[in-house]
This record gives structure tokens, C-alpha cells and sequence, in this order.
């Protein structure tokens, strides 16, 4: 079933399918609602999954394109949603990235309606020791964007998401290797290209506004134990990792490792979404 929902300032695009408790998918990047479509149809068995474009990105559209984007209003989305299919009850809900940061807020500003929250990979640099220098490499992102335009913006922006190389320090990842051209089946194909037209948005609107949010770090720990966060295998200390496993540290619980990387909800999607299974059938959090 697809929907479509009205909220402040913008129609949101959503997309329910199976039966049981629901679980909120709450997609990051620019990949939306379609980045879920291969943990969602695993998940169906058992839940009754919901995902969403968030605002501005895929079919979910603004009612000013110019609007200013903050963490709060896209979590206040999330909650429409929950009100929307699972009134009066507490639900799932699964945050990547992006996503995880909203769903953050989602749980600091609204615990009664989230029963379990699984948060991979926020990237909350604020909460980082050395958070200065990720503000300075997010304004460097910034203004490669407005100079030098999208795909510089990205080379850099994905530079400094990946991990330094010891030997060779932060500068080995400064010029990223060239993608080798991969044909892609129509379906996904589409969702590529889809991708590709919402990484202006989520570049010059997106990061900037969820980079520099710092969770309430109080309130996630007096909810600690309805909160989960979890790392990809393979992007142990990479960018988006580290505040995940600081906050895990900070709030004195266990960070969970799923398969793959940052994006392993898309390379390794069954792995995925079985990991996520066995966290909501967990009553030992």
C-alpha cells in the first residue's frame, strides 16, 4: 500500500506492506523509501513495515523548496507517520544515518510512541571529541558545493567519511578512485537515478542541518534502555561509525555490529534485515 500524508509544510510519500506490530523505516541519505526495498520485504514476514520519502527528497515533496531543514520538524514526519498507522501505540522504529538522526530526536522528544529504536550509524559528529574538525570539513563541503558544484562537493565529502590510513594519513583518501561502470537492472537503475537528482537537496540542505545537531545526551540515557545503536562490520572507524560507538560507550551499553558497512541495509540486505529481526525479538537490552 503507498499513501501519501500531509504534514507542516510539505506532502511526505509513504509506502506500508506485511502484517503484525508496525516498524518504522526511516531512511537516510538521498535514497528515501526505495533504499529500504530490500530489507522490507524480508521484514514483512513479521511486522507490518512502513517507510517514507523524508521531505524534499524522491515523491515527498515541499511546499516551499527553499525551506530551511531542521532534525526536530523531520522528526515531528516520523511521528505523523506513527500517529497516522499505529495511533496509541508505541512502535519499532530503524534509523539510518541521516535517518538515525531523526530518529534520535523522534525518541528524546516522544518516547511514549517508540517502543524500540535500532539507530545505525548517526552521524552526530557534535558529540566527538574532536568535533571541530568535522565542522570545518563540513563548511570545506559547503563551499566546494557553491564554488565548484555537486560532484567536487561529494569527492570531498566522501573523503573525509572514510577512515584515515595510518601509514598514509587523512590525504591518502583525497582523490577517490574512479566508480568502474556497473549496468544496473531498470528498478534499480531508477532508484540510481533518483538518487543522483536529490544529492543537491541532501548535500547542500541535509548535511549541513543534521551535522551540526547534537542529540540530547541526558535524555538518551535516561532512555537508554529502549535504544539501540548499532555500527556496520566494515566501517569501523569510519566518520559515521565513531559517534555511534562513543554514544554506546558514553551510555554505558553495547554496540551491536550489523553486516556490512554504512550501506549495508542495500549490499547485504537478508544478512540485514535478519540482524535487525533478532534485536526487536531481544528482551535483554
Amino acid at each position: 500500500m503507498t499513501g501519501s500524508l500531509r504534514v507542516n509544510g510539505a506532502t511526505l510519500h509513504y509506502e506500508v506492506r506485511g502484517r503484525g506490530p508496525l516498524l518504522l523505516l526511516v531512511p537516510g541519505g538521498a535514497g528515501g523509501a526505495a533504499s529500504f526495498d530490500g530489507i522490507a520485504g524480508e521484514l514483512a514476514a513479521e511486522y507490518t513495515v512502513a517507510a517514507y520519502d523524508p521531505r524534499g527528497m524522491a515523491r515527498s515533496t515541499l511546499d516551499d523548496p527553499g525551506a530551511e531543514q531542521r532534525v526536530a520538524e523531520h522528526a515531528e514526519d516520523a511521528l505523523r507517520i506513527l500517529d497516522l498507522l499505529s495511533p496509541g501505540e508505541p512502535a519499532r522504529v530503524f534509523g539510518a544515518s541521516s535517518g538515525a538522526i531523526t530518529a534520535l530526536h523522534l525518541l528524546t522528544a516522544h518516547p511514549e510512541r517508540v517502543e524500540r529504536l535500532v539507530a545505525h550509524e548517526p552521524p552526530v559528529v557534535e558529540v566527538l571529541p574532536d568535533a571541530p574538525e568535522h565542522r570545518a570539513l563540513i563548511a570545506r563541503v559547503q563551499e566546494a558545493f557553491h564554488a565548484r558544484g555537486l560532484m567536487p562537493a561529494m569527492a570531498l565529502f566522501a573523503a573525509g567519511l572514510k577512515k584515515e590510513d595510518a601509514a598514509a594519513g587523512p590525504k591518502a583518501a583525497a582523490e577517490p578512485e574512479p566508480a568502474a561502470e556497473i549496468e544496473l537492472p531498470p528498478q534499480a537503475a531508477a532508484r540510481a537515478e533518483q538518487t543522483m537528482a536529490d544529492l543537491p537537496y541532501f548535500l547542500g540542505r541535509i548535511v549541513p542541518a543534521f551535522m551540526s545537531y547534537t542529540p540530547d545526551v541526558h535524555r538518551l540515557e535516561a532512555l537508554s534502555d529502549r535504544l539501540v545503536l548499532a555500527g556496520g562490520q566494515d566501517s569501523r572507524g569510519e566518520l559515521p561509525y565513531r559517534p555511534a560507538a562513543f554514544l554506546a560507550e558514553r551510555l554505558g551499553t553495547e554496540l551491536l555490529h550489523f553486516p556490512g558497512g554504512h550501506t549495508g541495509t542495500t549490499t547485504h540486505p537478508a544478512e540485514f534485515a535478519e540482524a535487525l529481526r533478532k534485536v526487536f525479538r531481544r528482551d535483554d537490552l
